[in-house]
């Protein structure tokens, strides 16, 4: 669990977009991290929901802010940002987290698009990553994230609204699918996944009866700062780094103050 990545992991992400890396964090720490999310009322309150093309509802909770709770916490955590500024070469800041919520049988499916082919609306360059956390099992068949390998060489797509949703336009993902490898990345609690803010991916509804709840954490380099006044992100600033043992204390803290609240 070192927290540098490997050249071959590097290379991997250079070329394919994205990289998976397997027990990233162990499944006590993520059954812990699931525990805080199911009790947390506030996470629920903020939570939105996002329709897909056929009416069904994805749910996610996103923070610009970055508070020092559970989640805040990994979004500083050193075996995050560490290896994205290795994957980008640069210094990053954190632009935004968030717990994506597909529940059995009725969570939706997310249609193709790029990261960045929104937020380019205010930031110039993708010079952007972000990292997936498995919290809980994520399998084909609750919804898993899929990717098509290298598809961000292609650079940023023109993207339309698709429901709730933005997506990519369906006759030039159609084309590429044909040139590119689709991977489904099924994934263990603790396994995570950085992929690059061009990389074209999309994910199916939930058709079985477990949720799939996972955490992902967004960055931006630090030269490429919102060029529109206003911009929601942030705090784009240098944060502390938290190692594994502050990370734990602050889980642990967060765990204990919600099951105090409830009683």
């Amino acid at each position: 669990m070192a927290d540098a990545l490997t050249p071959e992991q590097v290379s991997a992400f250079q070329g394919d977009g994205y990289v998976l890396v397997e027990q990233h964090f162990t499944a006590e720490e993520m059954a812990t991290l699931l525990e805080v999310a199911c009790i947390d009322q506030e996470l629920a309150a903020i939570a939105a929901d996002r329709k897909d093309a056929e009416g069904r509802v994805s749910r996610l909770s996103l923070r610009f802010d970055l508070p020092v709770d559970a989640y805040g916490a990994y979004a500083r955590h050193h075996r995050i940002i560490l290896p994205l500024q290795q994957l980008l070469g640069c210094e990053v800041y954190h632009y935004h987290h968030k717990m994506m919520m597909k529940e059995p049988l009725t969570g939706g499916a997310w249609e193709w698009h790029q990261d960045f082919g929104y937020w380019h609306e205010n930031f110039l360059y993708p010079d952007m990553a972000s990292c997936m956390i498995a919290v809980d099992r994520a399998t084909r068949a609750n919804g898993c994230l899929q990717v098509l390998r290298g598809s961000h060489r292609m650079g940023r797509l023109d993207h339309g609204r698709t429901g709730d949703q933005t997506g990519t336009e369906a006759d030039r993902i159609a084309e590429v699918g044909k040139r590119l490898e689709l991977v489904h990345c099924e994934m263990e609690p603790g396994t995570v996944l950085f992929f690059h803010s061009n990389l074209l991916h999309r994910s199916d509804a939930n058709t079985s009866s477990h949720p799939r709840w996972a955490l992902i954490c967004c960055y931006t380099g630090t030269h490429n700062l919102p060029f529109r006044h206003g911009a929601l992100g942030g705090p784009f600033e240098p944060c502390a780094l938290f190692d594994d043992d502050r990370v734990a204390a602050e889980l642990a803290d967060h765990h204990r103050h919600l099951t105090a609240a409830a009683g």
